[in-house]
C-alpha cells in the first residue's frame, strides 16, 4: 500500500469565477513551501495530493502544512485499488491500534464501484467489529474515530482516519503586500501572523534606538521576523534608526506630546519605506485603549500623517486573546524576553492620552521632519529569511 497527502481548502470554496486564480496561488505555495522534499504533486477535484513523498519526510511535510495560509486541513491516508478486499485491508491496518467507538464513511465517486456507499460503511464497519471487537464499538452519532473511504473514478481508494486541521484563511499573496511595524513586544506578530492568514504578503519594519537599545533587542526583533515569515513563505526586514528623532522630539517637543509624535514619525516612514518596496498598506499590532498610543484620540493622529491604509488587525481583541495566538504561534517566549525597544526610550512620566491633534501638529512645528526622514533613511538595514 502507498500513501499519500490530501491537502483540502475552504474558503476558496466561495470564490466564483476567481476561484481558479487562489486555487493556482495556493498550488504554489505549497509546492515552494515543500520545495526542499521529493515528490509528486497533483490536483483531485478541489483538493491537493502529495504523493511519491519519502515516508520519514512526512513529519517535516506535516509541520509545514499547519503554516500554510490557505490550507484547511490535510490526511495522510493509504492508496489502494477500488477493490473491496483491499479496501478492508488498509482500514484494518489504519484501525489495529485504535480504541474506542467509531464509525465509516465512504464517499463513492466511481458509481460502478459496487457495493453501494452505505453498503461499503456497513460492511467495513462489520468486518472492523468482528477483527478488534474487543476494543471499538459502533457510534455512528459521537464517534472517538472516524474511518473515511473515498473511492475516485480513476481507480484509487484514498483510506484515513484522521483530517488534521491547518491555518485556513487565503493564500498569501492573494491580498496583495502590506508592511508590518514589529516591536519586540507581544501584539505585532500576532498581527503579522493574522494579515498572513487573510493572503497579504509581508514586509516588516523595525526602529531600533541604539545605543538606548542593545545588539540583543534587534536580535530579539529577528528571531520574531523569522517567525512570522514561515507564515508568509519568507520575509524582508528593514531595521531604521530612529535615535536621531526620538531625541529631537526630546529636546524640542513637550514631554506629554513625545509618544504621540514619535508614533507620527514612524508612520511617515513607514508609508515612505512602503512606497519603495511596493506595499499597499501599514500593518500594526494596536489594540484600542490598551496603551496611551491606542486611543482614538492617539490613533487619530498617527492616521492622518499617511494616505496608506492602516490595518490594524487585533484592533479589539483582549491582551489575553492575543497571549494565546502568540503562544499558539511560538512567539510569545521570544516576546517576553526582557529586552527594552525604541518605545521604551525617553517615556513621559504622563503621556497624553487624547491629544489634541492641533496642539500635537504646533509641537511638531519646531523640528525638521523631512530632514530627520531623509536621515533616517541613510542608515536602513535590510535582512531577508
Amino acid at each position: 500500500m502507498k500513501s499519500a497527502i490530501i491537502i483540502r481548502y475552504c474558503e476558496i470554496h466561495l470564490k466564483g469565477k476567481n476561484r481558479g486564480y487562489f486555487e493556482k496561488m495556493l498550488k504554489e505555495n505549497i509546492k515552494n513551501s515543500l520545495k526542499e522534499f521529493d515528490f509528486t504533486f497533483t490536483t483531485m477535484h478541489s483538493r491537493y495530493l502529495i504523493e511519491d513523498y519519502n515516508e520519514f519526510d512526512y513529519e517535516l511535510i506535516a509541520e509545514k502544512l499547519h503554516k500554510i495560509a490557505g490550507v484547511h486541513t490535510f490526511s495522510k491516508a493509504l492508496v489502494v485499488e477500488n477493490d473491496f478486499d483491499k479496501i478492508f485491508d488498509a482500514v484494518s491496518f489504519l484501525c489495529k491500534d485504535k480504541e474506542g467507538t467509531f464509525k465509516v464513511i465512504t464517499n463513492r465517486a466511481d458509481k460502478t464501484f459496487s457495493p453501494s456507499s452505505m453498503e461499503t460503511s456497513m460492511l467495513i464497519g462489520g468486518k472492523l467489529l468482528s477483527l478488534y471487537g474487543d476494543k471499538i464499538s459502533v457510534d455512528v452519532k459521537n464517534p472517538s474515530f472516524s474511518v473515511y473511504i473515498d473511492i475516485r473514478e480513476d481507480g484509487k481508494t484514498f483510506v484515513y482516519t484522521d483530517v488534521i486541521p491547518c491555518l485556513s484563511g487565503m493564500p498569501v499573496g492573494s491580498a496583495g503586500k502590506g508592511l508590518l511595524l514589529i516591536s519586540g513586544g507581544i501584539d505585532s506578530p500576532v498581527a503579522g501572523y493574522m494579515t498572513c492568514k487573510r493572503g497579504m504578503k509581508l514586509n516588516c519594519l523595525h526602529f531600533h534606538s541604539f545605543p538606548y537599545t542593545g545588539e540583543a533587542a534587534k536580535e530579539k526583533v529577528i528571531d520574531l521576523t523569522k517567525k512570522v515569515g514561515e507564515y508568509n513563505g519568507g520575509i524582508n526586514l528593514f531595521v531604521v534608526s530612529f535615535t536621531h528623532i526620538q531625541e529631537a522630539i526630546h529636546e524640542n517637543c513637550p514631554e506629554e506630546f513625545m509618544i504621540t509624535i514619535m508614533r507620527r514619525f514612524m508612520m511617515r516612514i513607514a508609508e515612505r519605506l512602503a512606497k519603495q518596496q511596493g506595499d499597499q498598506a501599514i500593518i500594526t499590532g494596536e489594540s484600542l485603549g490598551q496603551v496611551a498610543s491606542q486611543t482614538i484620540e492617539s490613533i487619530t493622529s498617527s492616521n492622518s500623517v499617511v494616505t496608506m491604509p492602516v490595518l490594524r488587525p487585533l484592533i479589539a481583541f483582549d491582551k489575553l486573546d492575543i497571549i494565546d495566538i502568540a503562544k499558539k504561534i511560538d512567539t510569545y517566549d521570544t516576546s517576553i524576553l526582557p529586552y527594552e525597544d525604541c518605545c521604551t526610550v525617553f517615556l513621559p512620566k504622563y503621556p497624553a492620552i487624547k491629544p489634541n491633534l492641533e496642539k500635537v501638529i504646533k509641537a511638531e512645528s519646531k523640528l525638521d521632519i523631512e530632514g530627520l526622514i531623509e536621515q533616517a533613511f541613510k542608515n536602513v538595514e535590510k535582512y531577508t529569511f
